[in-house]
């Protein structure tokens, strides 16, 4: 049976929730903790750090952090890299968007590695993964590169990549490697899918060139979800070729082209109040933009596909048009009416997941039959069923979602 581990995707150092959670994770056993150069842009990795400083002081040593497996990743230029790279660029950059670059070069791997093990507070890295490497085929595909070219060059930087990973085994400052990439679980046809049969002879050649006595490939990592179980296809290869299996994105999957949150959420009770409240503060000509902004959200919460349609919506539509119409208000206005507006907007979003909740249950009722079990119950058990897979990636933002997770292991 699979075992679970704390994602850090969207877990801050700021946030006393997210550290608290981790925490209690570390407490309760959890014996891994996948993490991202690029989560948070290294807030991510700091939250470990800070999650860990409270065992040390208690125990007076390291046995906390010994007994658990820390992942992190490398391969993102966003955030502060991206402006580090503006102003000294990094080596074999995909320019894939205008926010977010991609290398694996073997100098940007050393420099993020030194960069993770500081704010990690650690002098070496359990295990570090190539972060979605395929940027390049994506890049290339756009730039209409023949397949077999394209191919040839991937594999030619994934091998550089491996040969600086196994110097780093070699220098003492990671203990194993591998890929986490979402093209594994592409269909084989697709012309997105990353071939992984050949990765095994690059680690090994590149342990030689390296001159280490075995290869320290170890790892994939991947979505594998009850949606989308192609990735099984590759989890399958893995452990024949004595690999572990990281499965992601056990709960945000993919179906027939539009993406579903697998999980049920409960409707608030406190929207309806803090709603009312906002209309009758904003009940009057100045503020008549915002009044009409909260009758059309209020009418539009069921509407949204899924939470990151929301999330989208939200930092891409609603914050400049509030920007705009609060400029006009005195200092001390426009402060009592974003006190209102952050209350309204935290029980917005779960009314926004509670009724995202319901349209996928509909959507998807071959999957989800049964009303008294919950989807993420049904998502995660499915996985925990899978002989191919050794961990299951969750986010774990709280410390009661750690709660719900964990007592599925029982």
């Amino acid at each position: 049976m699979s075992n679970f581990a704390f994602g850090t995707y969207r877990i801050s150092d700021y946030n006393p929730q997210h550290i608290q959670a981790l925490r209690d994770a570390i407490s309760s056993g959890i014996s891994m903790i996948d993490t991202s150069a690029n989560y948070m842009d290294g807030g991510a990795e700091r939250a470990i750090a800070l999650a860990f400083r409270e065992f040390l002081i208690e125990n007076g040593n390291d046995s906390a952090k010994d007994a658990v497996e820390i992942v992190s990743k490398v391969g993102y230029i966003q955030g502060s890299n991206m402006d580090r790279h503006k102003e000294s660029p990094f080596e074999e950059v995909v320019e894939f968007s205008s926010d977010c670059f991609h290398s694996i070069a073997p100098s940007f791997i050393n420099l993020q590695l030194t960069e993770s093990l500081k704010r990690l507070e650690m002098s070496r890295l359990d295990c570090y993964l190539l972060h979605n490497p395929e940027y390049y085929i994506l890049d290339a595909i756009n730039r209409g590169i023949d397949k077999d070219e394209m191919l040839d060059v991937m594999y030619r930087k994934i091998y550089k990549a491996f040969v600086a990973l196994e110097l780093e085994v070699k220098n003492g400052r990671i203990l194993s490697y591998g890929i986490s990439s979402n093209s594994f679980s592409k269909n084989k046809n697709s012309d997105e899918f990353l071939p992984y049969e050949d990765l095994i002879t690059l680690a090994k050649k590149a342990s030689q060139e390296a001159k280490n006595d075995a290869n320290s490939f170890t790892t994939v990592q991947l979505p594998i979800n009850i949606l989308e179980p192609d990735g099984l296809k590759c989890a399958k290869w893995a452990k024949e070729n004595g690999l572990r299996v990281l499965a992601n994105r056990p709960l945000n999957a993919e179906y027939k082209g539009k993406m579903y949150r697998l999980a049920d959420y409960e409707e608030s009770r406190e929207y309806y109040h803090h709603l009312n409240e906002l209309l009758d503060i904003c009940d009057n000509e100045q503020l008549k933009p915002l009044y009409s902004l909260f009758e059309e959200l209020d009418a539009s919460k069921h509407k949204f596909g899924w939470i990151g349609d929301y999330d989208a919506f939200f930092f891409a539509q609603i914050i400049p048009h509030m920007r705009t119409s609060l400029q006009s208000l005195d200092e001390e206005s426009k402060e009592l009416l974003v006190n209102s507006i952050d209350m309204f907007f935290v029980e917005y979003k779960k009314m926004v997941l509670h009724e995202c909740s319901k349209n996928t249950r509909e959507e998807l009722e071959e999957f989800f039959k049964n009303d008294d079990v919950s989807m993420q119950d049904v998502a995660l058990r499915f996985l925990m069923s899978q002989d191919s897979i050794d961990f299951i990636l969750v986010g774990m933002r709280k410390p009661s979602y750690v709660e719900e997770v964990l007592t599925l292991k029982g």
